[in-house]
């Protein structure tokens, strides 16, 4: 004679719930670690945007010098020719 009905119902009961218990729990771990995926991933876009807006400032600033640089090389460089010109246009006293 095989197992009892009632038998059968604690055996299932017996697989059931651990199994239940488990698909459950798994669950909850899943969806805690989605979570902090999806707040690591604003966390990182929030830092991606702070380095390009830091980016962009240190460009403007790096262009500013780049044109203060160019722009007193282009003055000294004036400078030079018109003390150049000047020069040439007086007349050499150890010469004459």
């Amino acid at each position: 004679m095989g197992p009892s009905f009632g038998e059968v119902i604690a055996i299932l009961f017996a697989i059931i719930t651990p199994a239940l218990l488990v698909f459950y729990f798994a669950k909850r771990w899943f969806t805690l670690k989605e979570k902090r995926l999806d707040l690591d991933a604003r966390l990182a876009a929030e830092k991606a945007a702070q380095y390009v807006a830091r980016s962009g400032e240190l460009e403007q600033r790096l262009e500013t010098l780049e044109r203060i640089v160019t722009d007193r090389l282009h003055a000294l460089v004036r400078e030079v020719d018109s003390l150049a010109i000047a020069d040439r246009a007086q007349p050499r006293k150890d010469l004459a």
